[in-house]
């Protein structure tokens, strides 16, 4: 017999599809253009709606919209990933991966070496989207859509192109990667890649070997280091704030 606990964790248990924990993962997702194959809600959704998405309400609360069904809170504690504080929970398509010389060549590339914490993942492709990256890319045996990395990005994996490789493919962008020791950083064109390494190995040395410019950030004496997100967020906003071309 079908339900909506056992289609949900039918349709999450397949490859090619991701569970988004909470409203605001599914705000998210909705407004950069995900595929749904299921939404529940343990709480009416109507005042969520209102408070928080007011633009949402054609394709969660209108006629034609995306069916939202009403469950417990015991048949949402069973289901994959957390249970969220606002009651929500949904299943959509993982979109296919889309390699470098796909992304707009406009704006800068962000690239993980080999992180190993996927809060961090996510909190990095919310920075990325926020701050109008063209994507990320992780290089390594991390998957980028892991539930954490989900769960750290509030849904915004979809807002931006954010693939996992085994190794960066060749390019024509200028790479510059981050280390406290490089130059100080003073200039970062449209079409960069920025390359972070891991929280903690930092930079691998075929990053040191394939960047053009080792650049740092002016940190405090005795500072050495910064969270990976948060690095990535002075990168991308020193763009935005016309240290580069813009």
């Amino acid at each position: 017999m079908s339900t909506p606990t056992a289609d949900f964790i039918r349709a999450a248990g397949l490859p090619d599809r991701v569970v988004l924990e909470g409203f605001h993962a599914l705000k998210h997702a909705i407004r950069f253009g995900a595929q749904l194959d299921i939404v529940v809600a343990s709480k009416p959704i109507d005042e969520l709606i209102e408070s928080l998405a007011p633009d949402l309400e054609p394709q969660l609360g209108g006629s034609n919209s995306v069916k939202v069904i009403s469950v417990s809170i015991d048949d949402l504690r069973k289901l994959p990933g957390r249970p969220h504080p606002t009651g929500v929970a949904a299943v959509a398509v993982r979109p296919t991966d889309i390699d470098l010389p796909q992304i707009t060549p406009d704006r800068p590339v962000v690239v993980l070496d080999d992180p190993q914490h996927h809060g961090n993942i996510g909190a990095s492709v919310r920075v990325s989207a926020a701050a109008g990256a063209g994507g990320l890319i992780t290089v390594g045996n991390v998957d980028p859509w892991t539930p954490e990395a989900l769960r750290g990005s509030a849904g915004l994996h979809f807002a931006l192109p954010v693939s996992g490789r085994a190794n960066l493919p060749e390019t024509t962008r200028p790479i510059f990667a981050f280390d406290s020791e490089g130059d100080r950083l003073t200039e970062i064109p449209d079409n960069a890649l920025l390359l972070f390494g891991s929280e903690r190995a930092g930079l691998s040395p075929w990053a040191r070997g394939r960047c053009d410019h080792l650049v740092s950030f002016p940190m405090e004496p005795g500072v050495s280091s910064m969270n990976l997100a948060t690095s990535v967020a002075v990168g991308l906003y020193a763009w935005r704030l016309n240290i580069g071309s813009q």
